[in-house]
């Protein structure tokens, strides 16, 4: 990738107030068209990069290796452009002016926007289509060639759903082979394989299922809404909203972070979700500090749950009303009946405290408990010196509780 002769055709744009705007150039590869890479240098937002391979990293490889070429002085300025990088930097510069000066932004076209919205659903049938043929293969395979099987086996169906714009069953076909090394593997893969099959049932199903379900699918499958039009139709719900926990967790993509941010409203007991996204490098920003609870009208996606962060006005945040692990567990039932493909919930246990049989748990003051994710009893114990508390944590069946905050007796929330 970094050798000149990979490299047939290749520039740099000047930039008018000096240096070098962006680079570009056509990679030669094993196939019979090149690859198309560019990269934008002084978008203003930091570097943006562009391939037509089908590569998910960015930057992939091809960008990486150009700009190479270029911090070794072998990508001379050109006057030329291809029309591919003209159309590429003339649309980044129409959608950073209107980023600048929303009132500039051209009006939406209502049947232009529907036209677009059928093409994707069109290409996401397609795509869910051949992922059950898919599926019916591996069953007929049986599950003991599941540990045959390479990166490759999983990718290249991952892949053809990227193609097919259904990026979201695509992250959970690239998940299979982590799955496959679990602990039970056989069960998990039967059951994540399931899920599968289930969540290309209720995309057919359509109307038919439930609003909350609908758009749990269409998020499941990589169908999503932008948060202006959630502010716009979205439900709107006022409450006191008490912050639970945050937890980072990884992205849908190598190089994004991703961070889960928990609330509960004080009047409505609605539980909402407020998820943001940043480069690995920086962390994800959110309104929303653990110990403070924030008065305003959230707007919830189409699943009920997801909502569009709103810094509404903080006020000093109370201890959340806890419940029992048979009442944590009733709620998490109620969720998944409504959204089976939701893997992790929030609880919140009253005077709960960490014991150990054949592993560590955290039980109610009826006995009941709940298992620990791992590490998570070392951190539990040095805050609450293994005395109830109320412990705010995110529940999953595959790896049991992971506290987010204890709150201790004067009321003081503390991270976890």
């Amino acid at each position: 990738m970094g050798k000149a002769a990979s490299w047939p055709q290749r520039g740099a744009v000047a930039a008018s107030a000096g240096g070098t705007s962006a680079v570009w150039g056509e990679c030669q590869g094993s196939g019979s068209k090149p690859y198309l890479a560019a990269v934008h240098l002084d978008g203003g937002t930091g570097p943006a990069y562009k391939c037509s391979c089908p590569s998910r990293k960015i930057p992939c490889k091809h960008v990486l290796g150009l700009l190479a070429l270029w911090a070794q002085g072998e990508v001379a300025d050109r006057e030329d452009k291809p029309s591919w990088v003209g159309s590429w930097l003339d649309g980044r510069a129409a959608r950073q002016a209107r980023a600048a000066d929303p009132a500039k932004a051209a009006p939406a076209d209502p049947a232009k926007a529907a036209a677009t919205l059928r093409a994707r659903e069109e290409a996401v049938a397609a795509g869910l289509a051949e992922l059950r043929l898919w599926l019916h293969d591996q069953i007929d395979a049986g599950l003991a060639e599941v540990p045959k099987h390479g990166y490759d086996h999983w990718d290249r169906m991952a892949k053809r759903l990227t193609d097919a714009k259904a990026r979201g069953a695509s992250g959970w076909v690239s998940r299979l082979p982590s799955v496959a090394r679990q602990e039970s593997w056989p069960e998990r893969v039967l059951e994540h394989l399931g899920l599968l099959h289930l969540l290309i049932d209720g995309y057919g199903a359509g109307d038919a299922l439930g609003e909350r379900t609908r758009g749990a699918i269409r998020s499941r499958v990589g169908i999503t809404l932008k948060a202006d039009e959630v502010r716009a139709g979205g439900e709107s719900v006022g409450d006191t909203w008490v912050v639970l926990g945050r937890r980072t967790v990884p992205g849908a993509e190598d190089d994004m972070t991703g961070l889960r941010v928990w609330l509960r409203g004080a009047r409505t007991g609605r539980t909402a979700l407020a998820l943001s996204f940043g480069r690995a490098d920086q962390a994800p920003t959110t309104p929303y500090r653990l110990g403070t609870a924030v008065e305003a009208d959230l707007s919830f996606y189409p699943d009920g749950h997801r909502v569009v962060p709103d810094p509404g006005t903080e006020l000093p945040g109370p201890v959340p009303q806890g419940t029992t692990v048979a009442g944590a567990l009733d709620a998490h039932a109620a969720v998944l009946a409504e959204d089976p493909w939701r893997e992790t919930w929030p609880v919140v246990l009253a005077d709960a405290a960490p014991g150990r049989d054949d592993r560590w748990y955290l039980a109610d003051p009826g006995g009941d408990a709940l298992p620990l994710a791992t590490g998570a009893p070392r951190r539990l114990l040095a805050v609450t010196g293994g005395r109830p508390a109320t412990v705010a944590a995110e529940w999953s069946p595959a790896e049991g509780l992971t506290p987010l905050a204890v709150w201790d007796r004067t009321g003081k929330a503390i991270p976890l």
